[in-house]
Order: structure tokens, then C-alpha cells, then sequence
């Protein structure tokens, strides 16, 4: 399989992931892709011829070698990466969608955008994105437990017991190489759990940055609100600017007062 080619379609997500989401494409194409590529292809190559039983009975040997090994590591392994990294395909499908729509939307509108950048995670890009990130860790998990399930934990006995047909009687079955392809094994265990953490604190990152966000949108609304609510009015002008009058005093003790006033003025202007 072509793992390079994937790893090219699969870069275009850091242009809209966060840190975390970096830091899992990273894990995933270095510490499995080309492990797997690398070192644990060459492992478990050998793991049918390799595969001996203390018997010569014809089949035997190939009945207790599907008993023991179900399914391959390396195939299993080889779908557990196919399926955790399709899920970034959803992110770039809809940005590729949402960028078609504004193209559309450019043309019928003479140049103006329906998006003002449309691999930002708002609206439905960030249910997909978060959906995504939920496909992946439920994908690892899911295979961790198939591995778990199928060999009865993450280890690989040197001897083996078998007593199928057409086995004469209860042979011993070694397998090649145990405590290396242990290693191996154990190492992309650990791996697929430290992936599944990272999508967990994604995910964790993403929904408080998302609460965080539009709680402080409703505060600025109700700010807002209250703001129109209790606008106050024209401060009216201190009552020291207005000339006080004794509404007992008639219009010619008004006129008398006022032309006293007058006078005042006029010999302090002197």
C-alpha cells in the first residue's frame, strides 16, 4: 500500500486543526505509519513459514496456526490505520464543499464571499471536525479491543498448546521470535492509546472553546440589553443656573427689583 500518498492527502488538515490535532497526525504517520512500514512488516513476515509444531502430521500445523493467529497483526494493524485516518477526510470533503458554495456564491453575487474563510470550524465544520475526532479515538478503541479479545491480551506465548483436528494428540506450536514481535505489539498499543488521549483532549479543547465563547457572547448581549434597558436621558442643567423668583411678589415689585438689579450692574461696571 501507498502510506505516502495518504500522508499527502491527509497534510492538508493541519491548515484547519488545532495544536492537538498536529500533534495526532505527527504521532500517527511517525511512531505507526512508519514503524509499520519499516520495522514490523519485516517482523511478521515470517510468522507462517517460522510457525513450527512437534508433529508431522499433515495440516496440523496449519489448523493450529489459524487457531493461534486468527487474523494477522500486520492486517489488522493495516485496517486500524485505514480507518483512523479516513475520518480526516470528512474535515477536507467539507471544506472543499464549503469553498465550491462560495465560488458560486462569488459569481451570482459580483465578488461578494459567502465565506469569509471557509475552513474556519464554525457552524457545521465544527460538528464535522469534532465528529471526526470522535470516528478516531471510537475507531483505535475498537480495535484495541478486537486485539485484546482475539489473542486474550497484548502478549504472545513462546509455546503454545493445540489439540484441533487433525492433530493426533495435543502438540506444541513455537512461534518465531515472540519477545520481538511483543515489543512491536506492545509499542503500537501504547501508541493507539497515546492517539485516542489526544483526540480526547481535542475534543475537550474544542467544547470549551466553544462554552467559552458563547457564554461570553451572551454577556455581551446582556450588556447590551441593559444598556438600551436604562439609557439615561439629557442630564438636565443644575438649578444654580436658573434666577429663583417670589411668586408672592407683584408685576411692579418685579419691575422695581429688576431695574434695582440694573443699576447694581451698572455701578460695578463703573
Amino acid at each position: 500500500m501507498n502510506w505516502s500518498g495518504l500522508e499527502n492527502i491527509l497534510s492538508g488538515v493541519n491548515k484547519y486543526s488545532t495544536a492537538f490535532g498536529r500533534i495526532w497526525l505527527s504521532m500517527v504517520f511517525v511512531f505507526r505509519v512508519m514503524v509499520f512500514v519499516v520495522a514490523a512488516q519485516r517482523v511478521w513476515g515470517d510468522e507462517n513459514k517460522d510457525f513450527v509444531c512437534n508433529t508431522r502430521q499433515p495440516g496440523c500445523t496449519n489448523v493450529c496456526y489459524d487457531h493461534i493467529f486468527p487474523i494477522s497483526h500486520i492486517r489488522l494493524w493495516a485496517l486500524q490505520l485505514i480507518f483512523v485516518t479516513c475520518p480526516s477526510l470528512m474535515v477536507i470533503a467539507h471544506v472543499k464543499f464549503r469553498e465550491g458554495k462560495d465560488m458560486k456564491y462569488v459569481a451570482e453575487h459580483h465578488g461578494s464571499h459567502l465565506y469569509a474563510n471557509p475552513g474556519k470550524k464554525r457552524g457545521g465544520l465544527w460538528w464535522t471536525y469534532l465528529l471526526s475526532l470522535v470516528f478516531k479515538a471510537g475507531f483505535d478503541v475498537s480495535f484495541l479491543y478486537i486485539l485484546y479479545r482475539i489473542y486474550d491480551g497484548y502478549d504472545l506465548p513462546r509455546l503454545s498448546k493445540c489439540a484441533l483436528d487433525p492433530c493426533p494428540n495435543t502438540v506444541d506450536c513455537f512461534i518465531s521470535r515472540p519477545t520481538e514481535k511483543k515489543i512491536f505489539m506492545v509499542f503500537m498499543v501504547v501508541s493507539s492509546a497515546l492517539c485516542i488521549c489526544m483526540c480526547i483532549c481535542e475534543m475537550v479543547y474544542l467544547i470549551v472553546k466553544r462554552i467559552s465563547k458563547l457564554l461570553k457572547i451572551r454577556h455581551d448581549n446582556q450588556r447590551l440589553l441593559f444598556a438600551e434597558q436604562h439609557e439615561l436621558t439629557t442630564i438636565v442643567p443644575p438649578r444654580s443656573q436658573y434666577k429663583r423668583t417670589d411668586p408672592t411678589l407683584g408685576d411692579s415689585q418685579l419691575s422695581l427689583k429688576k431695574e434695582k438689579i440694573r443699576e447694581g450692574c451698572t455701578t460695578t461696571t463703573l
